[in-house]
């Protein structure tokens, strides 16, 4: 089950692996933005687990939605703001809930996403983050046996097809064709997030352990 200990761990492992590839972030960010895309990523997850760590709150509800506005706060950007509202959509979806099973919290992802398209106007296909987290969140939904590791290379299948699409949004959007060929930043942090998260699930590709 998932509960407040288990989302606490979830984003700390997260903020860990935002800071191993904070460079690499900055780095796909400067082909066509400003280059800080792993500085206010790893500032936000790192105020969204400080915010964790100290409340008292147990309802994922209360939990997922302080947290998105303590991840926004400290990551003033347009994914920043994106991130936040997938955090609201997820608390949400939760509302009474203490726990929850992992098809719940799938959905309540699905809900994230929603929440996303319908506030940000975004789709899948655009080059951007949503481009990992839609198949990710189809993968956790549908698979049985092992679901965030089906998760995290769905997620990192998405994103690396970020390559052949045409950038629609952001500043990447002024380089028109020029941007194909070119990882998508956002989608890269929609895949590390899984990969956080499959790691610390103990799955093996066989079922869990």
């Amino acid at each position: 089950m998932i509960d407040k200990e288990s989302v606490r761990e979830g984003f700390q492992r997260i903020s860990k692996k935002i800071d191993e590839n904070k460079e690499r972030l900055i780095e796909l960010d400067r082909q066509n933005g400003d280059g800080d895309l792993g500085i206010s990523m790893s500032d936000g997850f790192h105020a969204a687990c400080e915010f964790l760590e100290k409340t008292e709150e147990k309802r994922l509800t209360q939990l997922f939605s302080q947290a998105g506005n303590a991840f926004n706060e400290a990551a003033p950007s347009s994914l920043g703001t994106i991130l936040s509202f997938f955090m609201k959509g997820i608390a949400k979806d939760l509302k009474g809930k203490e726990s929850c099973s992992t098809k719940e919290m799938a959905s309540a992802m699905q809900a994230g996403i929603q929440n996303v398209m319908e506030k940000a106007g975004s789709k899948a296909g655009e080059k951007t983050i949503l481009d990992a987290l839609v198949p990710a969140v189809h993968a956790l939904e549908s698979n049985e046996d092992a679901p965030w590791m089906a998760a995290a290379q769905a997620a990192a299948e998405g994103s690396e097809a970020t390559r052949q699409m045409k950038a629609v949004w952001g500043r990447a959007a002024y380089y028109g064709e020029q941007s194909i060929g070119i990882l998508d930043g956002g989608s890269y942090v929609g895949a590390l997030i899984f990969q956080a998260l499959s790691e610390g699930k103990g799955e093996r590709a066989n079922g869990k352990l």
